[in-house]
């Protein structure tokens, strides 16, 4: 009877070299895992499952509200009383008489490079009537305008005109009176108007041709003012280009 040896190494020569190779390489092959098989409990114990305890939310914290803020009463503006309205800071002058002379003009604010014709022009440099100030008009030496104060200037220089009434009418429909009291010829500065004290009026004209610098200045002080009439204070005026 063979021997295991003899058997041994006949299987060899009957499985050829791939048995040889798989040998050689035995002991380099790595083990295989093995999957964990879970196990029953023996009979009679009772199994027990771990659980994993289950979360419980947080509760949610209750906002607080937010108090609605209370918005401020904003004030009611007062009302401003008529004669402030009215009064010395919105007035402007709308007309300028001088009667004696054949004077009566629509009196407006400049609004063209060149001061237009047919009505008076009133300098916001200067004060409105009522503000205790020096009211400054000014209007060309042409007929129907300020041509009768150059006239009556170059005559005597202009004693004639002293103590002529003049009258100015306002937006605010109220009319102030002045008497001339100084004519001043030649003028070519504003000094005496800025010297000048309390209320008084200034009416200016032109002395020559147009774009002359000398100018006649007439001064006249203020004596009273009074209520006018809505239509005497507020002429029409139709100013056209010189």
């Amino acid at each position: 009877m063979p021997t295991f040896r003899a058997r041994f190494v006949a299987l060899l020569a009957a499985l050829g070299l791939a048995a040889l190779v798989v040998i050689a390489a035995w002991p380099n092959l790595a083990p295989i895992a093995v999957p964990e098989v879970e196990r029953a409990a023996p009979p009679g114990v009772a199994e027990v499952i771990p659980t994993t305890p289950a979360v419980t939310a947080s509760p949610s914290p209750t906002p607080t509200p937010t108090p609605t803020p209370t918005p401020t009463p904003t004030p009611s503006p007062t009302k401003r009383p008529a004669s402030v309205a009215s009064g010395p800071t919105t007035r402007v002058a709308t007309r300028v008489v001088v009667a004696a002379l054949g004077i009566d003009l629509p009196v407006i604010r400049q609004r063209t490079a060149y001061p237009p014709c047919n009505v008076a022009l009133y300098s916001p440099n200067f004060r409105q009537p009522g503000q205790g100030g020096a009211t400054y008009l000014y209007a060309h030496a042409r007929a129907g305008m300020f041509l009768p104060l150059l006239e009556q200037s170059e005559r005597s220089n202009g004693a004639n005109m002293i103590g002529m009434r003049v009258e100015v009418y306002t937006g605010d429909s109220r009319v102030f009176v002045y008497r001339i009291s100084r004519v001043y010829r030649h003028a070519t500065t504003f000094g005496r108007v800025f010297a000048a004290k309390g209320e008084t009026l200034w009416l200016q004209t032109s002395e020559g041709p147009r774009g002359t610098i000398p100018k006649l200045q007439v001064k006249a002080t203020f004596v009273s003012s009074a209520k006018a009439g809505f239509d005497e204070a507020h002429p029409k005026p139709r100013p056209v280009a010189c």
